[in-house]
């Protein structure tokens, strides 16, 4: 039985108890990767670099680090992704498609560093893949567990959550307010002050869409806010679900089956 829950898991859980239970505890995965998914992995991964770089120059004192290369690395860092794939996916992988996301990604990142300081300005690197563990209440034996891909800190004092997300062309305004994306910040905030025992008014979260294929904007970030109210709902389906979860409760939502990639398999009939 699992004892911590994490955030796509609660987002499987959303979608269906049952498909909760065939991924999380009988641990059955369908997918194992395509050309999004390591590409994305390979922006992350190359972003992560060069923050922590730059943060080691700043109180260093040093210059730009000119052995460092972020496109060389983002290349070889994709490269790496994609040769880790399953043999039957890189057999349909497009090479067309792999060739598009190596030109767009040696455009997106240089992006990054300027985007980040013309949000928060001064910044200092907190924490970037900061882990993340917390109790969801103190009834119930389960804690929160996850990554934060970015924490800055500014001269105010204040915290900023980053999550970040690789897209196309970017988000319309129903994603950007739907809580199947907008409850990881809510998760994140409230758990991150738990453990850093710390007021939730200090931290402030983000998205920043990283854009594949935007004519403007391809580095965007938004603020995600999340007010009291907002933050007792998400803590409140997260205590149902948990609840559920510890009781053994799996119902399967037969209205998700039609984008259930478990439908009509030996895991779900």
């Amino acid at each position: 039985m699992v004892d911590y829950i994490s955030f796509s898991s609660w987002k499987d859980w959303q979608t269906c108890p049952y498909k909760f239970k065939i991924t999380r505890i009988d641990k059955v995965r369908l997918f194992a990767g395509n050309e999004y998914s390591t590409f994305g992995t390979a922006i992350h991964d190359t972003s992560e670099k060069i923050l922590i770089l730059e943060d080691e120059q700043k109180k260093n004192g040093t210059s730009k680090d000119h052995s460092f290369d972020p496109i060389s690395f983002f290349k070889s860092s994709f490269k790496k992704e994609l040769e880790s794939l399953p043999k039957e996916i890189k057999e349909k992988l497009s090479p067309d498609l792999i060739n598009q996301m190596k030109s767009q990604g040696e455009k997106l990142i240089p992006l990054i560093l300027p985007a980040l300081k013309e949000q928060f300005g001064d910044y200092e690197l907190y924490s970037a893949e900061y882990e993340l563990r917390q109790p969801v209440n103190n009834k119930l034996n389960f804690d929160f567990y996850g990554f934060i891909d970015l924490i800055l800190k500014t001269p105010d004092g204040k915290f900023h959550i980053i999550d970040w997300k690789t897209c196309s062309w970017g988000w319309d305004l129903k994603k950007r307010t739907s809580k199947e994306y907008t409850y990881q910040l809510t998760y994140y905030k409230h758990f991150f002050a738990q453990q850093l025992k710390t007021d939730p008014k200090d931290i402030e979260t983000y998205f920043a869409l990283l854009k594949r294929t935007a004519k403007k904007d391809n580095v965007e970030i938004f603020r995600v806010t999340s007010g009291q109210k907002k933050m007792n709902n998400a803590l409140n389906i997260l205590d149902k679900c948990v609840t559920n979860i510890e009781n053994k409760n799996f119902i399967k939502n037969r209205l998700s089956c039609g984008q259930c990639e478990f439908n009509k398999t030996i895991y779900c009939t």
